[in-house]
């Protein structure tokens, strides 16, 4: 990429290049760059590219230049697969269009009031961004009209065909009008996405961004070797050493989460768990405290973590390797935005992280150093010098001390001298933190191993027992968000249980429910629905509507059983609450959906 190239070469609005200016941004990202001119060019594009590359504005830049101010009606829609991420798009919109006044912007999904939503729409709005289920929702209620629409953006297109919502995207793009711009942005081109584009775009123009690039070079990538049991004490004196205000900690596991926030809030550092568990009113709360600056330390699954876009996260933990490469780059890419620097902290336990590093290394094309701990005499030294700094900006104010001097005067009265006061004093700030400050061994066994990580009898909290379980990333089979907490090993659950989930779902519908009954999995209860084949309900339609109007992720959901008439499907026990509330006053395929929990 030419280091030289600004936004001003790229052709867009002064008003744009005013509100990026302000927002921080100082160059455009590769994607950017390749992007923005073609789509202004109105032609249809396919980009790939991953979280943390710049790939909103991207799409949202151009389509804020193309859209007419005078028509009031929508005349862009961006498809999310997620309300998080909707809503995050629909808010950089916002920000980016801030000096066109009079375009106007809505985030359509569920789980909020679809008649708050209808009040939107009908005021008039140009770019409507939303999820699929609740999008088609709105076109078949003919409170969203496709009419003027002349440009469709599908933001990360593999998730939404992975969570299900195929049927839907495919019924979106029958009702679009001939003459429209098509526009995919994804991670992957698997072939399910080059069938789409095939279909439904006119001579794409490829835009492709390669892993070289992904990982941008204002981002240190550092690792530490550290015995598993002291990876919370390392953690905690590095956001020290390096006075980080503002971090993201990954884990794989939701149980892991939940162990770290409460060690960091233990050792009086501001931290909150972000994982599938959390409700979506949780999950909101969360993140407008992290946003404000009010939680210093946002701890999360890969999957619960979509959607976080905040510019100012100095440094990523990554407590767990990503069991994936490909999530290492989204995960790093969550720091180092709008042109700052930023830290990825990687924590190394054992021989098959050590081997994880290289292959790391290796695709992102990047060197990650290795590092030494921080000593008890180093954290005692910055407690020392931020000590002094403290002193010194109290004493160089300029307020009444006449209380406190008298205070001094008092204890000179009783026989202390000055010198004696002042160290009086720092014992009581800083003495028991130092005392706490003792050396630790933190290098794992010199054989390599850490018994704990490598899954022997004593595999620990977060050792070998836990490790084919939980969150375990969102793009293969073994993830928890959307497999539930089902205890299989990874490569069966890559392979052969993935295909055997995908056969349930689609046999339910062959045969009508008249095989017999299968045996449901530990943890889900049954539903019963009130739509069958007579209302052409096919499996993925239930599961895009569930993913996409109650939050619970489409892999999470287990076998399905459609007869003529009604259908059952298999949730997380933990969920099924929230999918009945959630589904309540919905539609799937136009026809309103009643669920409950099966009395069979």
């Amino acid at each position: 990429m030419d280091q030289t190239l600004k936004f001003s070469d790229l052709g867009i609005s002064s008003e744009i290049l005013k509100s990026v200016e302000e927002m921080g941004y100082t160059q455009p990202s590769p994607i950017q760059t390749q992007s923005i001119p073609f789509i202004l060019q109105g032609r249809d594009v396919i980009g790939q590219a991953q979280t943390g590359t710049g790939k909103t504005a991207a799409f949202a830049i151009p389509i804020i230049d193309l859209v007419d101010a005078d028509i009031n009606k929508p005349q862009a829609i961006i498809l999310c697969p997620t309300r998080e991420l909707a809503v995050q798009v629909e808010g950089e919109i916002q920000k980016l269009a801030k000096y066109h006044r009079a375009i106007n912007s809505v985030a359509i999904y569920g789980g909020e009031s679809i008649d708050r939503q209808i009040r939107v729409l009908r005021k008039g709005v140009q770019i409507v961004v939303g999820t699929p289920g609740r999008v088609q929702d709105h076109i078949n209620r003919g409170t969203l009209k496709l009419d003027s629409v002349g440009i469709l953006v599908l933001d990360e297109a593999d998730e939404m065909l992975d969570m299900g919502f195929r049927d839907d995207i495919e019924a979106i793009l029958q009702e679009m009008p001939e003459e429209r711009q098509t526009v995919f942005f994804s991670a992957t081109m698997a072939k399910p996405i080059m069938d789409l584009t095939r279909k439904y775009q006119t001579n794409p123009e490829i835009v492709k961004i390669d892993r070289k690039e992904l990982t941008v070079s204002n981002i240190e990538q550092t690792f530490y070797e550290v015995k598993s049991q002291l990876k919370l004490e390392l953690m905690a004196r590095l956001m020290n050493v390096h006075n980080i205000t503002l971090s993201v900690v990954f884990c794989n596991t939701k149980r892991m989460v939940d162990e770290v926030t409460e060690g960091l809030v233990a050792r009086g550092i501001a931290a909150d768990a972000l994982h599938g568990d959390l409700s979506q009113a949780q999950r909101d709360k969360v993140m407008g405290k992290f946003r404000k600056g009010h939680c210093k330390v946002l701890v999360a699954t890969d999957v619960a973590a979509r959607g976080i876009d905040v510019d100012n996260v100095e440094a990523v933990f990554n407590y767990d390797l990503p069991l994936d490469e490909e999530y290492y780059v989204h995960r790093i890419g969550r720091t180092g935005r709008a042109g700052k620097s930023g830290k990825a902290i990687n924590f190394v336990t054992g021989r098959r992280d050590s081997f994880k590093m290289r292959d790391l290394e290796r695709y992102t094309k990047a060197t990650i150093t290795k590092m030494s701990p921080p000593s008890a005499a180093e954290l005692i030294e910055l407690k020392k010098a931020k000590f002094v700094k403290d002193v010194t900006e109290q004493v160089e104010k300029e307020e009444d001390n006449q209380i406190f001097e008298a205070t001094i005067g008092q204890m000179l009265a009783e026989g202390l001298t000055l010198d004696q006061v002042a160290v009086g004093l720092i014992k009581i700030v800083m003495g028991s933190s130092v005392k706490e400050m003792a050396d630790q061994n933190f290098s794992i066994d010199a054989s390599g191993g850490d018994r704990r990580r490598e899954g022997g009898r004593d595999g620990g909290r977060d050792g070998g027992r836990d490790r084919g379980r939980g969150d375990r990333g969102d793009r293969f089979g073994g993830r928890n968000e959307r497999g539930g907490d089902r205890e299989r090993g990874g490569d069966r659950e890559r392979g052969g249980e993935r295909r055997r989930e995908f056969g349930n779902r689609e046999g339910g519908s062959r045969d009508g429910g008249n095989r017999p009954e299968r045996v449901r999995e530990a943890n889900m209860t049954r539903l019963f629905l009130n739509l069958g084949k007579r209302d052409r309900i096919r499996p993925n339609d239930i599961v895009g509507a569930i993913a996409g109007e109650t939050g619970v992720p489409g892999r999470s959901i287990g076998g399905i059983d459609i007869y003529d008439n009604f259908s059952f499907v298999d949730v997380p026990t933990k969920d099924a609450d929230q999918v009945i509330n959630g589904m309540k006053n919905n539609t799937i395929k136009g026809k309103s959906v009643s669920m409950e929990v099966s009395k069979g």
